[in-house]
């Protein structure tokens, strides 16, 4: 069955490059009524391109997610200033916990000239990317490996950090907003909460295509981060939420 209007067309366009999107900013960017993109999501999920979940919509062939790589490619250089901006922060010989996550793999590449720093991950691609590196020593959780990612979760993952406090607890987000910092999966959002709750210090790190998006799973509230990086001022809405939150913003750039 063709697609039968054009903001049919400007709804997939938009799910398929920024994976789920609320109904109401839907609404907002298409400039209808939320009534009117309903009546539109209709069709879309009778035929299966669309998938409907809690006030937010998907393709459903994603998931909410493009793969990894594709992933890696999005914003990457607003990603690589982030993650450059955050490991100035970190010193030799500090002790660093990072979850799975395009940005934070960025900031593996970025820390892989330190020196003595001790690694926890869950992400495969972090710890081959700075496993043997100037003396530093990467602890990789075990678990079940998500053959998209590389990520490592589950039960095992969840209990093997629970062993550790560091100095440096980093996250990657799937959506920032006045819910908190939120995730697409349920068992990366439960990774991701334990590594957060590990750090003397608790940073999370993302590009702001985060802001205007929307995820199922809440990580945490906002008032649990210490510290947030990105490349630019947020919108007001979304940067008072975060100074009454007092979450310090960090490593902004003009």
């Amino acid at each position: 069955m063709p697609i039968v209007s054009k903001r049919h067309e400007e709804i997939l366009t938009i799910l398929g490059s920024e994976g789920i999107v609320r109904v109401q900013d839907l609404a907002q960017r298409l400039q209808v009524s939320v009534e009117t993109v309903r009546r539109d999501l209709r069709p879309l999920a009778d035929r299966g391109t669309i998938l409907k979940m809690h006030g937010a919509v998907g393709l459903a062939h994603s998931g909410g997610e493009a793969p990894y790589e594709r992933r890696m490619r999005e914003n990457s250089k607003a990603k690589q200033k982030i993650a450059r901006a955050m490991a100035a922060t970190v010193r030799n010989g500090e002790t660093i916990m990072i979850d799975t996550g395009t940005t934070t793999s960025f900031l593996a590449r970025a820390l892989a000239q330190h020196e003595r720093l001790t690694i926890i991950t869950n992400s495969t691609d972090i710890a081959r990317t700075l496993a043997g590196r100037n003396d530093s020593k990467v602890l990789l959780a075990g678990g079940v490996v998500n053959g998209d990612s590389g990520a490592v979760l589950g039960h095992d993952a969840v209990a093997f950090v629970q062993r550790f406090h560091v100095d440096h607890a980093v996250i990657s987000a799937g959506a920032i907003g006045i819910d908190g910092v939120m995730d697409f999966e349920p068992d990366e959002a439960v990774f991701a909460r334990e590594v957060l709750s590990r750090g003397q210090r608790r940073v999370v790190i993302s590009d702001l295509t985060k802001f205007t998006r929307s995820a199922l799973v809440q990580v945490c509230d906002l008032s649990e981060v210490h510290q947030l990086f990105t490349e630019a001022t947020p919108e007001t809405s979304i940067a008072a939420y975060l100074a009454d939150a007092e979450v310090q913003l960090c490593g902004l750039f003009a």
